[in-house]
């Protein structure tokens, strides 16, 4: 997640009901993809959509929609779907369903686009002196506390934008108070708990793989074991890019996930107070299947976005307007339109407001390249089915 690296202005507080507006001028809404990708994401969502109860209302800026409203929106986009898709006949199917909302977009305006991925690590499953960094599975005295029981004694506006929110924190005596730092894991506070999922060769591998969610770990008989996202310490996501630019480091302009790396290979003596700026510490699982995203379903790398969970609603058709980079023939780096329907599936601790968006790209040294470079501005639509009768596609 490129936040990660370089930051960006504090967001705004945006209501969900502002987070979005009708769109006058869209644009065209051409699909630069495949079919089959798109169809195995909305194939996600439906499934995602189809556990939650009926009575469920997504917000969409200023409508509300049921769940299975959306569900059904859903179905008929993909029974649209040809083998091949035709780019103007789908663009006409989706305009006659559905109305397009646009993001409100971030405090300088426009969206920033950022990508992530699936990192591969070299890893064990036992303890040796090669693999000193351990991945740790979600410790039992983590709690979380949900705000929303608790909205009344805030005041109006903030109960609103806190009723998503949750603490977290462990039990010390008769208080709840913060759970252990970065620093403080590292250190050793959950050593010898039986935590202990496999051990890392690197630190720094280690601290990316905990930035982008989830990853492969490949291990010293050549098999893999995925890892994903089983829960966080709850404290505050702080940017090591932002930091070393802040320090004038790395410029704002050079700041990219292959240029941090760079940086901290070349000063290993201040690399470790650096990650632990970053007091955030996230938690693992083993996974079977596919990298999970923040519904708990596979991501579909080019189709799967991660926005805001407070603000946009979950498992919703969108589309996305950006650039991405590319190596062409010749080896230069390059830009690319970025045109294409995306499935809002995911989310993260950096997202935040609604002028951010994070792209799943998979895994595979494209998808680092784009998931490290990219920082593009862009447009997000929302694709709300209309209160009507659906045209035939």
């Amino acid at each position: 997640m490129l936040l990660a690296l370089a930051g960006c202005p504090r967001p705004q507080v945006v209501r969900p009901q502002e987070a979005m507006v009708p769109s006058a001028s869209p644009g065209p809404l051409r699909d630069d993809g495949d079919a089959a990708s798109l169809r195995a994401a909305i194939d996600e969502s439906v499934t995602w959509l189809s556990s939650q109860p009926p009575t469920r209302r997504l917000v969409f800026g200023p409508r509300e929609v049921g769940v299975t409203e959306l569900r059904d929106a859903l179905v008929r986009v993909r029974s649209s779907l040809p083998e091949t898709l035709s780019a103007e006949a789908f663009e006409a199917f989706v305009r006659a369903n559905f109305e397009v909302y646009e993001s409100v977009g971030g405090p300088e305006g426009g969206v920033l686009f950022t990508g992530y991925f699936e990192p591969v690590l070299e890893a064990s499953l036992s303890p040796g002196p090669d693999y000193p960094a351990p991945l740790y599975a979600k410790p039992a005295d983590l709690i979380e506390v949900p705000l929303e029981p608790f909205a009344e004694r805030f005041k109006p506006d903030l109960a609103e934008r806190l009723k998503t929110e949750k603490l977290f924190g462990r039990i010390e005596g008769d208080r709840v108070v913060p759970y252990w730092s970065r620093a403080e894991i590292v250190g050793g506070r959950l050593a010898g708990k039986g935590l202990e999922l496999a051990w890392a060769k690197d630190p720094v591998a280690l601290f990316f793989l905990q930035v982008q969610g989830s990853g492969i770990l490949k291990l010293p008989d050549g098999s893999e074991r995925r890892v994903g996202y089983a829960g966080a310490n709850g404290r505050a996501y702080r940017s090591i890019g932002a930091k070393l630019i802040a320090e004038g480091a790395i410029s704002k302009e050079a700041m990219s996930m292959q240029a941090l790396r760079a940086w901290l290979a070349a000063h290993p003596v201040e690399r470790d107070a650096l990650l632990d700026f970053n007091e955030s510490y996230v938690f693992f699982r083993f996974l079977e299947g596919a990298s999970l995203g923040f519904l708990g379903r596979p991501v579909t790398p080019g189709r799967s976005i991660a926005t805001d969970a407070r603000l946009f609603p979950p498992g919703a058709l969108a589309f996305i307007r950006t650039e991405r980079p590319q190596v062409g023939a010749d080896g230069k780096l390059d830009w690319a339109p970025l045109t294409r329907f995306v499935l809002n599936q995911d989310t993260g601790g950096a997202i935040r407001g609604p002028g951010r968006v994070d792209v799943f790209w998979g895994r595979g040294p494209d998808a680092e390249l784009a998931a490290g470079l990219m920082k593009q501005k862009g447009r997000l639509f929302f694709l709300v089915p209309k209160a009507v009768e659906p045209h035939s596609p």
